[in-house]
């Protein structure tokens, strides 16, 4: 663990304030779900809880399955980082940090189509070979908790095109998808 040099007091309802500094850095945003862990030399562990990183493997099965059937590179995230990916190199995305764009495309809680003449979206923050060519934020009971991303090749060399409303659809599917999973 890394020391901060932070010190807060817990107030009389037993709450204590995450510094600022912290909460940016560590992207916490109002309303974001943290996990409470103690060990036994009395330390209080609070993680960023992710409800989508529950049905990482199953997401990634997902993807698998959507890139061998569909030949559709994709990546699904929750609001931080990517969870799973499938016809994209795994260590240029899983669990690297969101891009800005994609963060904004999530907030905005609508399907992102890419648009010939928009500048390109990459999905994380690093960039890589690939932008986002649809995307289809992943709710559940209101609540956003991640992305569906299909992602095309920069150079555009052997692409194969798919119809973008099969593509769309399929993306929206996925995130409607897994937001049910998660409700169950």
């Amino acid at each position: 663990m890394k020391a901060t040099g932070i010190v807060r007091r817990i107030d009389d309802l037993g709450r204590v304030v995450i510094p600022k500094e912290i909460r940016r850095t560590m992207r916490i945003r109002e309303g974001d779900p943290l996990e409470i862990y103690t060990d036994r030399e009395g330390e209080v562990i609070f993680k960023k809880y992710s409800p989508i990183g529950e049905l990482a493997s199953f997401a990634a099965q997902y993807a698998e399955t959507l890139y061998k059937t569909c030949d559709m590179a994709v990546v699904i995230t929750d609001r931080d980082a990517v969870i799973a990916c499938a016809g994209v190199p795994k260590k240029d995305y899983l669990d690297k940090n969101i891009s800005a764009a994609l963060e904004g495309i999530i907030e905005s809680r609508s399907l992102f189509t890419h648009r010939t003449e928009e500048a390109k979206v990459h999905a994380t923050a690093e960039g890589s070979g690939f932008y986002v060519s649809s995307a289809m934020p992943i709710i559940t009971e209101g609540d956003l908790i991640g992305c569906v991303c299909a992602l095309l090749p920069v150079d555009g060399q052997d692409t194969v095109i798919m119809s973008e409303d099969l593509e769309v659809k399929l993306v929206q599917t996925a995130a409607h998808f897994l937001g049910r999973q998660l409700e169950s």
